[in-house]
Formats: C-alpha cells, structure tokens, sequence
C-alpha cells in the first residue's frame, strides 16, 4: 500500500519562504506522477504544482503560483518537494501530496489514487 507522509509547513510571514515535502513509501516515486493541492477552509482542493514523471521534464504549476513555487523530486530519497517563495495571504490551506500511476491533466486531484495527510501552511505576520 503505498504511503505518503507530508512535512515542512508551518507559519510564515509573508514574503516567507517554505519547502514542503513528501517522503514516499512501499513504492518507486520515480515512475508515479506526483501533484501538489491544498485546501483552504470553505474552498475546493485546487491543484497547485505537478510533475508527470521523473522520466519527463513536464511540470505544471496553477497561475496564482507560478514564478513563485517549483516541484522537484529526488529519486535517491523517494521524496518530493514543493519549495514556496514569497508567500501571499492567498496561500495558507493544508498542503497534500498525492501519487497516481500516470495521469495528465496533473492538476486535477480527481485523477489521484493516494494521498498524504497533508501539512498546514500559516500566513501571517
């Protein structure tokens, strides 16, 4: 059964900076495709980064993020990463990780098979 553990959110000033990760276990990360949501309270799961595979350069990245988040995997330590960088009001939700074998448009969370727990990010000065 494969398992997900999210870590690294937190409380941050705006303009802060966070690394979120996602340690994967009981598969190979390297071939799943991995996506990034969150979830603000009253407000749909929306997408908000994903990559379709190690094997593939391809990553996508919701507007409201974009120049501002990037995914990355590192394969040696089955994890993925979401590093945020200048962190709105717009941003705090919990953060989940999810796996799916493949699936494209990765942005949808419908598509997603496993999920983490998820981690909560905090704005706020």
């Amino acid at each position: 059964q494969p398992r997900l553990v999210e870590s690294g959110g937190g409380l941050v000033q705006p303009g802060g900076s966070l690394r979120l990760s996602c340690a994967a276990s009981g598969f190979p990360l390297y071939h799943y495709t991995i996506g990034w949501f969150r979830q603000a309270p009253g407000k749909e799961r929306e997408g908000v980064s994903c990559s379709l595979s190690s094997s593939e350069a391809s990553t996508s990245y919701a507007d409201s993020v974009k120049g501002r988040f990037t995914i990355s995997r590192d394969n040696a330590k089955n994890t993925a990463y979401l590093q945020m960088n200048s962190l709105r009001p717009g941003d705090p939700a919990v953060y989940y990780c999810a796996v799916v074998g493949y699936f494209d448009p990765c942005l949808d969370p419908a598509g997603y098979d496993d999920w983490g727990q998820g981690t909560q990010v905090t704005v706020s000065s």
